[in-house]
Formats: structure tokens, C-alpha cells, sequence
């Protein structure tokens, strides 16, 4: 009996080894499986977001593309997703926000072959639309000499201010010329 429980114990000991040993190599394979797909996914985003992507080849297709006044960039780069202009939604967020676009609303042509940068150079420039708007022109005018007009009345506010902190300079002067005065005739008394 005593060689049974001893050749069971060895047996249990070999199972225990065999399984622990498959169960790290295992762990390390998924380990090294979420290392690779993670790697992968960075290296795509960073590709779109900084390389010449572009969702097919050349000639492409053309789509006529219409954005409204007040939508997101999120909400932009998801139509675009959705219209197979763009690979990805949020690379094409992220380069809108890194190089600070500022996308006007619209009606433009994009083609299907362009990449995100030549994308946000059409959708950023309202002069490529291709329906205008006069009012928008108008507005960009107004919006030019409202800020001329803002710069003035700080550069007036600048001007007062320091005229006005000369003015008190030259009384805290002249209070402590008099101040001065008292007590030197105090001292002569």
C-alpha cells in the first residue's frame, strides 16, 4: 500500500506540474496575443492620424458633403465614416484637434481617395464650398472689425490706466513732499 499512495503522490505531483506548466504557457501566449493586437491598433491610429491614408485609390468616388453650422468635429468625422470617406472616426477627430482645424459649415465636394490632411484642408476653408453663402463673407468681415474695434478699446483702456497710475504716482509724490515738509518744520521748532 505504501508503493500505491507513494506512486499516486508522484503521479499528482506530475499532473500538478504538467498543468501549472500549461496554464503560464498559456497566460504568456495571451500575454504576447493582447501585446500584438495592441501594438497593431496603436500603429494603425498612428499611421492614420500622421500618414497619407486614404479610404480607396485614386480616381475614388465623389460625394457631395453637407456640414452644418454647430455640429462637432466627432460629429463631422463620424458622417465621414459613415459616407466610406475615412478609415476611422477618431483618428480623424484626433488630427482635427492636434492641428486645431477650425471647420466651417458648408456644402463640399470630397473624393473618397483624399487623405485626412487634404480632407481637413477642403472642409476648413469655407471658399471651397460649393454652395456660398454672402452673409458667412459678411459675417467673417464683421467678425474682423469687431476685433479691430475690441484691440482699440484696449489699447484706450491700456492708456487711461496708465495715466491714471501716473496721476497717482505723481500724488503719492507730491504727499510725500508735504508729508516731508511737516516734519522737517516740526524738526525746526
Amino acid at each position: 500500500m505504501a508503493t500505491k499512495s507513494t506512486s499516486v503522490k508522484a503521479t499528482l505531483k506530475i499532473t500538478s506540474f504538467i498543468i501549472r506548466l500549461l496554464m503560464n504557457i498559456m497566460f504568456y501566449i495571451l500575454v504576447a496575443f493582447l501585446i500584438a493586437t495592441i501594438s497593431r491598433e496603436a500603429f494603425q491610429f498612428a499611421y492614420q492620424l500622421y500618414g497619407p491614408v486614404a479610404m480607396d485609390k485614386e480616381p475614388g468616388k465623389d460625394i457631395i458633403f453637407q456640414i452644418k453650422k454647430g455640429e462637432s468635429s466627432m460629429d463631422i468625422a463620424s458622417k465621414l465614416e459613415r459616407n466610406r470617406v475615412i478609415a476611422n472616426k477618431y483618428s480623424f477627430y484626433v488630427k482635427t484637434k492636434l492641428q486645431d482645424a477650425d471647420i466651417m459649415a458648408g456644402t463640399y465636394e470630397i473624393n473618397s481617395s483624399m487623405t485626412y490632411g487634404e480632407i481637413l484642408d477642403i472642409i476648413s476653408d469655407y471658399s471651397k464650398s460649393i454652395v456660398q453663402d454672402p452673409n458667412v463673407e459678411t459675417n467673417k468681415d464683421e467678425a474682423g472689425k469687431d476685433a479691430k474695434a475690441d484691440k482699440g478699446e484696449a489699447e484706450k483702456d491700456t492708456k487711461a490706466s496708465k495715466d491714471e497710475s501716473s496721476k497717482d504716482a505723481k500724488t503719492d509724490k507730491s504727499e510725500s513732499k508735504k508729508n516731508t515738509k511737516t516734519k522737517k518744520d516740526k524738526s525746526n521748532k
